[in-house]
């Protein structure tokens, strides 16, 4: 991980209500109202708070609970996660290593065939990097990842 990935009080006060409300205090945002839950584009998310990549369009999938949710994080050192036991239960809660910003919570319940896991995260703790800005926002070395799928809907149009 890169130490770029800090939280600044600039970053921090840059924030709407719901980022910070979500971000800084553990919030969580309605489901199926907010911006990611059903984002199909080819990317990357973002941490909203400091930039850090979290998590891939590639491991995103429809979990039907109206947050975007994802088989794993883009690389293992990006979130961290530790116990909840808020609202009277115990959860684990998914951070990003660099800015400490609440993402969402991590279950048991996702897809068997990527591992299991289901990182339920708010739309509102993330910002969404289309695959053809990923050069030009600084995030380039994830392009490779994007070249494969452009090819194949190429090939789909043509």
């Amino acid at each position: 991980m890169s130490n770029d990935y800090r939280k600044t009080s600039e970053a921090v006060s840059d924030l709407t209500h719901l980022q910070y409300e979500v971000t800084q205090e553990d919030g969580t945002e309605p489901p199926f109202r907010n911006a990611y839950w059903n984002n199909h584009e080819d990317g990357i998310y973002v941490d909203v708070v400091s930039g850090q990549p979290l998590f891939t369009s590639i491991d995103k999938f429809d979990s039907g609970t109206g947050w975007p949710s994802f088989t794993k994080p883009i690389d293992a050192d990006a979130v961290t996660t530790r116990t909840d036991r808020k609202l009277f239960m115990t959860r684990t809660e998914a951070r990003s290593t660099g800015a400490d910003s609440h993402l969402g919570h991590v279950f048991d319940d996702g897809p068997r065939d990527a591992g299991g896991l289901r990182y339920c995260m708010n739309s509102a703790a993330l910002r969404f990097v289309p695959a053809d800005r990923l050069e030009e926002e600084g995030y380039g070395r994830y392009s490779t990842l994007f070249t494969h799928q452009t090819a194949d809907n190429a090939e789909e149009q043509s």
